[in-house]
């Protein structure tokens, strides 16, 4: 038997365990696409999504184009490259890692883990196969694409030279196909240049005011253009190291920049939703080409040039005809040279709202297409289909008059439920059997984020195994990420392959001890503790004798009664009438186990012949005391409850 090997980071950071809510197969982008690459030998259309995922178009004729999802990042994928003539791909994500994928069969061949935060951006050097990528940990990689391409899962270790000298962030980088210049664009508002063939800096251009986000280099690398966020784009002559000529033709940001190979037609797009084409011999001349429905992250030629793909922080891409498009001869530059798109793919719908329930079980979500659906976070599926209704009034009618303390974050940044577990958190909320599963009448203590991690991780082999039924089952494509809190990935895999011999390597070594402690050796932290006064109530409000007691926050009022009942009326009462006395000691009421005497005799007449009152309002049985603590005393002092009789 293998042996379980907590993480235990140098970083010493903590770890969280995340899982996401969906669908097995995800044929629609949830969130917006950040890249795009069209490959014209095989007619394939790559999409690099917000949503984690890469997904394979194929636009020969097909009714429905989707032909694949590429899965094995935790994060926004934030740029992709085809390189080796289409047969294998480069992406770059904000889960920190670089990954290598057989492009035509669509797996992942292996992971580099080199950057130590989001990784945003790649250029690629089609001639030397040499590859760039940056992001926000300041540092330039350059990566030789024959020794990626040689990596496997088991053997991803490589050398790699790095570019240094950038202060800031980097979020555009272009090179030339021969690879004989790297250019680079960051929030420090200049481009910096460099030799890749002997790592030395050249230049640094200034002229920008605002974040340099994307770049692209003529064939011979002696001119540039950078876009910017400060709405302007720029052409540059590297040998003389100044910009020729600024070009405002947009009215926000930019965000994506491609040229042809003649370096004559230059295709610009952002914030402001347009597509602009300008002419590079005579900057002077603009045409509009299209208007988007959203901001633009990506433009890409499609087959023959003759058209754009053109890729939104909407979930649906578009192809606009620029066939025959020649600014040089247009007379109205502000009339759209397209109107309407040649193709679609259209996307799906992004959760955009969410509202955690009391009972922190069920989840309300309202998405981009303002369907509402409510989730179930224990079973990781959704529950509910509610259709277009009113989001704020459907979450207040799913509410419930119950308190239950916080155990996970949700998080919406790939348009999906992500539920994230943090150790000092995901052990707060325990219910009873009876509360959790439906006709149950037990009161065993659960402890939610136990179960859930318990459930996740059912298919380990190091898991203990309960001969108890399962209150807790996910679905086997549910993905599992394990992360630094606030930081990098380190695992990433579904709820069903935890059982195969790569993943479970994986996990002997990144489990986390508290994880472990739940999931192997079944060590649940114990339940949270209540104290409070119990008194006879008095018409006039003057002060009695108190009992103060302590308890399980989870235990019922109705116990509570029983318990007052069994003290008002004695032993001999309650025994006769077949009521067990509660479980304890002086000053204490309930205990792990409570046994269940709800539906007794003793308890229906114990709830007949007493009242209990929290200020001034009789209490329902059925509410617990975190319930009536949270609801009825709204106070952070001992809660202090009254009994009566009842005549």
């Amino acid at each position: 038997m293998a042996t379980v090997r907590p993480s235990q980071p140098t970083s010493r950071k903590k770890i969280q365990v995340s899982y996401v809510m969906r669908d097995e197969v995800e044929s629609k982008h949830r969130s917006g696409v950040n890249s795009i690459r069209f490959d014209p030998v095989s007619g394939r259309l790559y999409t690099a999504c917000r949503d984690s995922i890469i997904r394979i178009w194929s636009l020969r004729g097909n009714k429905d184009p989707f032909f694949q999802s590429m899965e094995h990042h935790a994060d926004w994928v934030n740029d992709i490259i085809l390189c080796c003539g289409g047969r294998n791909m480069i992406s770059a994500s904000s889960d920190t890692t670089v990954k290598v994928w057989n492009a035509h069969k669509g797996f992942c061949m292996s992971t580099l883990r080199t950057h130590k935060d989001y990784v945003k951006t790649l250029c690629y050097a089609k001639e030397r196969e040499q590859v760039a990528s940056a992001g926000l940990d300041r540092q330039i990689y350059l990566w030789d694409v024959n020794t990626l391409t040689a990596l496997t899962a088991a053997n991803n270790t490589v050398t790699t030279c790095s570019l240094h000298g950038n202060k800031d962030s980097i979020y555009g980088l272009a090179t030339n196909p021969s690879g004989t210049v790297i250019i680079s664009g960051s929030t420090e508002k200049v481009l910096r240049v460099w030799d890749p063939r002997t790592c030395s800096k050249l230049m640094k251009l200034k002229g920008h005011t605002e974040t340099v986000k994307t770049l692209v280099v003529n064939r011979d690398g002696t001119q540039c253009v950078s876009g910017s966020a400060d709405g302007t784009i720029r052409l540059w002559s590297l040998g003389q190291q100044r910009c020729m000529t600024t070009i405002r033709v947009h009215e926000d940001g930019i965000w994506s920049l491609i040229a042809d190979e003649n370096f004559r037609l230059l295709f610009s797009a952002g914030r402001d939703r347009r597509v602009w084409c300008t002419s590079l011999i005579e900057t002077e001349c603009h045409t509009l080409v299209c208007e988007e429905t959203a901001p633009i992250l990506r433009l890409e030629f499609g087959a023959e040039r003759e058209s754009l793909w053109v890729a939104t922080t909407d979930t649906s891409v578009r192809n606009w005809s620029i066939k025959n498009l020649d600014p040089m001869e247009s007379t109205d530059s502000s009339r759209a040279f397209c109107l309407q798109p040649e193709q679609e793919i259209a996307g799906g719908a992004s959760i955009r709202h969410y509202h955690v329930l009391n009972n922190k079980r069920h989840i309300v979500t309202k998405d981009s297409s303002g369907q509402v659906q409510l989730w179930d976070a224990l079973q990781g599926t959704k529950a509910k289909e509610l259709g277009p209704v009113d989001f704020e009034e459907e979450a207040k009618r799913q509410q419930s008059l119950v308190f239950v303390p916080s155990w996970f974050t949700v998080d919406l940044k790939m348009g999906m439920l992500t539920i994230n577990l943090e150790e000092n958190d995901c052990f707060l909320a325990w219910l009873s059997g009876k509360e959790l599963q439906e006709g149950s009448h037990s009161d065993q203590k659960v402890n939610l984020g136990g179960l859930v991690l318990q459930g996740l991780l059912e298919h380990w082999p190091q898991a203990n195994r309960s001969e108890e039924p399962k209150l807790v089952s996910f679905p086997g494509h549910t993905p599992i990420i394990f992360s630094e809190v606030g930081g990098r990935t380190l695992f990433r895999f579904l709820c069903k392959d935890a059982a195969s011999e790569p993943e479970q390597v994986q996990l002997n070594e990144n489990v986390p001890q508290w994880v472990a402690d739940v999931v192997v050796r079944n060590m649940v932290p114990r339940c949270t503790k209540i104290s409070f006064y119990l008194q006879a109530w008095t018409k006039d409000g003057k002060m009695v004798k108190r009992e103060r007691l302590s308890a399980s926050d989870i235990l019922q009022v109705r116990k509570v009664i029983e318990h007052v009942y069994e003290k008002t009326h004695g032993a001999t009462d309650a025994t006769a009438s077949g009521s067990t006395p509660p479980p304890g000691t002086t000053g204490a009421v309930g205990s792990e186990k409570v046994n269940d005497s709800a539906t007794s005799e003793g308890s229906k007449l114990a709830l007949d012949k007493v009242q209990l009152l929290c200020n001034e309002e009789v209490l329902d049985p059925d509410l617990d005391l975190r319930t009536v603590k949270h609801f009825i005393w709204k106070s952070g002092n001992d809660l202090i409850l009254c009994y009566r009789m009842i005549k």
